[in-house]
């Protein structure tokens, strides 16, 4: 989990806006889109990366991603995994660092699975999402990281779902596959994801 530390104190850098107020600098942070759009990013994130597990070759799934120990399968299943992880906490749970890190069930080896799996997430948060009686974002969320607004965990659901949505785009084109609908500015833009793709 990323820290920042000065002198004997640290913060847990999850949230943007902790480590401004912990370095004490005079920035502006916090969601730049509304609940509502980013309830409809994360539904286009979730469609473009199911279209991207579909066109995942079956034989890639157990190559292992460069100078990371984690596989195509794992990465493929997390996109959808930190979005069923936001929901269970939004259902009444926690948001745990082990459910949004974890690893596919062994029966879901196949690039269709992986993608019925997130069809299914998508549902679950369509759902969510519209039977959602407040959407202010102001709701109190329990996460691995603290209490937070719920607007502040969607987004960060949202990026972190993109970002590795985007490294699929990545693994497909080092096959010589174009993904098909890539992820660009229409679904990025306002969205706090890491300028490098692989950080």
């Amino acid at each position: 989990m990323p820290v920042v530390a000065r002198g004997g104190r640290f913060v847990y850098a999850q949230i943007i806006g902790d480590v401004v107020e912990f370095l004490g600098l005079a920035a502006q942070t916090g969601p730049q889109l509304s609940p509502d759009e980013l309830a409809r990013r994360l539904d286009s994130i979730l469609a473009a990366a199911q279209r991207y597990a579909r066109q995942m070759p079956a034989d890639a799934l157990e190559r292992q991603l460069p100078e990371r120990p984690r596989s195509y399968r794992v990465l493929l299943h997390h996109v959808f995994q930190i979005p069923a992880a936001f929901i269970d906490a939004m259902e009444g749970g926690a948001l745990t660092y082990e459910n949004m890190t974890a690893e596919p069930p062994a029966d879901m080896r196949t690039p269709a699975a992986i993608a019925e799996f997130g069809a299914t997430v998508r549902r679950r948060v369509a759902a969510w999402w519209t039977g959602l009686a407040d959407r202010s974002g102001r709701q109190p969320v329990s996460t691995y990281y603290g209490v937070q607004p719920m607007h502040e965990v969607l987004e960060r659901t949202a990026w972190h779902s993109a970002q590795h949505a985007r490294q699929v785009m990545s693994l497909l084109e080092q096959q010589g596959i174009a993904p098909e609908g890539p992820l660009g500015p229409a679904e990025l833009h306002g969205l706090p994801v890491p300028e490098k793709l692989w950080d």
